[in-house]
């Protein structure tokens, strides 16, 4: 933008000396001047404008300066939201990196969340890899039925039907779970131990503990209750939503933007009932050791990732995969609670791609 502005100058200046009037000179920079206010004014509005709409979206609208955080970090991971639809059932994913001789990895996001709970991980993810994360049955963008059952064993089953017709199996996979994403994860490898190359499971839910640690405890006093509406993992108010972070996080920040935190609870809001049902059905006592029922059928080479400092799904959880499982990988990580993701993004995903070369032969670039 300076280079219109000298080049004005210097036309002033050969004017003056071409015809010896001052005027023609005082002119020229007057000139200059206005146009230099023009622009200052322009910028302005356009400053003012952009901070009065921000303004009022962070306080009257916060759930769509979520959405827009979210949807930044998408294009700055350049992924794309994609959807598959097969026999009316959609499925909301999205992608990065292409399908290569290598096995792809399909990531199953934890209870009430969904694939974008991935995103701190993906810059982490060399762009060779192929990696899919996919909304959950009823989760995100994917179809929810009000007739539908979301025990693990009908949400492996739902999920199987994405991967069949999506032909993500037409070779072996890595698959990834995180929570109730990790039992349905494990009850999946367990029905369909052909599609899967190798497991990783984050902190699963879906075993039996010989005790309930307290987390559990006060989850069973609700259930006695029948009150379905004070379930930690369910916030629907900004101070339930602090406790939440507080049970799941280990690091924990000083101060939590409330704004932000009204917004992810109006983007919630809607999606409570389901949450709710979705909640019941998975820990009901048909389904909630579904995991731990089915670990003598995993027969692909597995990996365990638990935080030392889960206060939702007892550490515990490790030692009896260690058990059951003598050739499981299992890796307790320190100064981590049960969102591993947001705790240690870079440990974690490392832990994830190291175990992925030795199951599947991968040389590392030195």
């Amino acid at each position: 933008m300076l280079i219109p502005i000298i080049a004005l100058v210097l036309a002033g200046k050969e004017s003056e000396q071409h015809t010896g009037g001052k005027n023609q000179l005082y002119l020229g920079g007057m000139e200059i001047i206005s146009l230099i206010l023009i622009l200052w004014m322009t910028a302005s509005c356009a400053v003012i404008a952009l901070s009065l709409t921000f303004s009022t979206l962070y306080y009257w609208r916060p759930a769509q300066i979520v959405k827009f955080l979210i949807w930044s970090v998408l294009k700055l991971r350049h992924v794309k939201v994609r959807y598959f639809k097969h026999e009316g059932y959609e499925f909301c994913y999205f992608s990065c990196g292409k399908p290569g001789p290598q096995p792809s990895i399909l990531m199953f996001h934890g209870f009430s969340l969904a694939k974008d709970m991935w995103l701190p991980i993906m810059k982490y993810i060399p762009t060779d890899v192929h990696m899919v994360c996919v909304d959950l049955p009823g989760h995100g963008g994917t179809t929810r039925l009000p007739e539908e059952g979301y025990t693990a064993v009908e949400q492996a089953k739902r999920m199987h039907q994405f991967v069949k017709y999506s032909g993500l199996n037409r070779k072996p996979f890595h698959l990834v779970g995180i929570s109730m994403g990790g039992m349905v994860a494990g009850v999946y490898a367990a029905l369909y131990p052909s599609d899967i190359y190798c497991l990783s499971l984050l902190c699963p839910a879906g075993l039996r503990y010989p005790t309930d640690n307290d987390f559990v405890k006060h989850l069973k006093e609700l259930e006695r209750c029948k009150d379905f509406k004070g379930n930690p993992l369910i916030p629907v108010t900004i101070n339930q939503s602090e406790e939440m972070f507080k049970l799941g996080l280990y690091h924990l920040p000083q101060s939590l933007n409330k704004q932000l935190m009204q917004g992810y609870l109006d983007l919630r809001k809607p999606h409570v009932p389901f949450f709710t049902k979705c909640f019941s059905d998975f820990s009901s006592v048909e389904s909630r050791f579904s995991l731990h029922e089915n670990i003598s059928k995993i027969t692909v080479p597995t990996q365990v990732i638990w935080g030392k400092h889960d206060k939702v799904l007892d550490p515990a959880g490790g030692e009896i995969f260690a058990g059951a499982m003598p050739s499981c990988q299992v890796h307790m990580l320190d100064r981590c609670g049960h969102f591993i993701i947001a705790d240690r993004p870079r440990k974690c995903t490392k832990l994830i791609l190291d175990f992925r070369a030795l199951a599947c032969g991968i040389k590392k670039n030195k």
